[in-house]
């Protein structure tokens, strides 16, 4: 049964790190949920796998408004809402067979389902805030069940 993987990074700042890059290598696909900091991250990111990206708040630049705050991608006919603050999210995502509603913006991992919708924040892969982890997320994708785990990334 093949496995369809997505990388899910966010909060990058303007800092792509090689383990991130490390950890995304084989993905069919990448999403990053905002605060990229520098559109060369997303090229970098474009050369491993093709990349699904939102603005963040930070993202304020002219190259940014090229961004969509929201975006809703299908995978294996799984669907897939990203945007960068959970805050702001502004529709019901079972009601639109949402089946993973990714974010970013406040640097800590989260993965949890609710109503039958999962939850997937990847942390931040970016420069270290506070004592929180550097981290990156995956969805994998089998016979139509959707999975998330997160990843620390060992920093050299």
């Amino acid at each position: 049964m093949p496995v369809t993987r997505v990388g899910v990074i966010s909060d990058t700042h303007g800092l792509l790190r090689p383990e991130a890059v490390a950890f995304l290598k084989g993905c069919d696909r990448i999403v990053h949920a905002g605060d990229v900091g520098d559109p060369a991250i997303l090229d970098e990111l474009s050369k491993v796998a093709p990349v699904t990206a939102v603005r963040g708040n930070v993202d304020t630049a002219p190259w940014a408004a090229a961004l969509a705050e929201t975006q809703v991608l299908e995978v294996e006919g799984v669907r897939i809402h990203v945007l960068h603050d959970l805050g702001q999210l502004a529709v019901r995502p079972a009601a639109l067979r949402i089946d993973v509603v990714v974010s970013g913006h406040s640097h800590k991992p989260l993965t949890e389902r609710r109503g039958g919708v999962l939850y997937l924040n990847p942390g931040s892969a970016g420069p270290r805030r506070f004592r929180l982890p550097i981290s990156i997320a995956e969805i994998t994708i089998a016979d139509g069940k959707v999975d998330a785990r997160f990843v620390e990334l060992e920093i050299g």
